[in-house]
């Protein structure tokens, strides 16, 4: 199965080489790279198209404006041509070493979606905010009770997905809104879920972490939005 990686990205220049580096030594088989450079203010899409012009597996989408990574992914999404999609950060917050793991119940057609989790037994991971930590077992909580799963982190960036429901959904949330959208939207349509542990080395703000606690209360207002308000109808295109 082809394989197509989405990397939304906004003032990523100090990472986004050894993100694509990294994919490269971990997923050789890989069929595309679409990375959407959000209207960054440094030299990340300059990075970007020295790396076109080497591997033409590699390609570059460009915003006018910031508009924030649910967006980005709305215009990579648009943009694949695999079978499968792996959503990743260029942060290296996550870890492309786990992508072979992350897409496999999708490639032996045990799953429709996987998610990569960085609360189930994993190699390792970096020890930062409990805060945060509180903020995703409550959103995952909240959107459990909702859905009826038993994800135990909902919040991830790391999300594979066969790739026709990354082209068909319907995203209509901003920000980073997405997560809970698409868990929302996907246990309304019936597809099979996995979940899988991950690698998690998170970012301090002063390294560059984006999340606020204003992301987490739009969070809050999402998993109501998509769960109790949004029907099946319209969340999804016509195949």
């Amino acid at each position: 199965m082809k394989l197509s990686i989405v990397i939304p990205a906004f003032n990523e220049a100090a990472t986004i080489h050894r993100v694509l580096d990294r994919i490269s030594e971990s997923v050789g088989h890989f069929h595309e790279i679409i990375v959407v450079d959000d209207a960054s203010s440094d030299h990340t899409a300059a990075h970007v198209e020295k790396r076109v012009g080497l591997d033409p597996r590699i390609r570059l989408l460009r915003h006018a404006q910031n508009s924030g990574k649910t967006a980005a992914l709305r215009t990579g999404f648009a943009a694949v041509t695999g079978d499968i999609v792996v959503v990743q950060d260029a942060d290296l917050e996550y870890d492309p070493a786990d992508i072979p793991d992350l897409i496999a119940p999708i490639e032996e057609n045990r799953g429709d979606v996987c998610l990569g989790s960085r609360f189930l037994v994993k190699r390792a991971g970096r020890v930062l905010y409990y805060r945060h930590y509180l903020a995703n077992k409550f959103l995952t909580f909240l959107s459990n009770v909702l859905t009826d799963l038993n994800f135990t982190d909902v919040e991830t960036g790391y999300k594979a997905m066969r790739a026709d429901i990354a082209r068909r959904m319907i995203i209509s949330s901003s920000g980073f809104g997405f997560e809970v959208e698409f868990v929302a939207k996907c246990q309304k349509a019936g597809f099979r879920f996995y979940e899988v542990p991950i690698n998690y080395f998170g970012r301090t703000y002063e390294e560059g972490k984006k999340v606020t606690f204003q992301d987490g209360v739009a969070a809050m207002y999402f998993i109501f939005k998509f769960n109790l308000f949004v029907p099946l109808k319209g969340s999804f295109r016509p195949e």
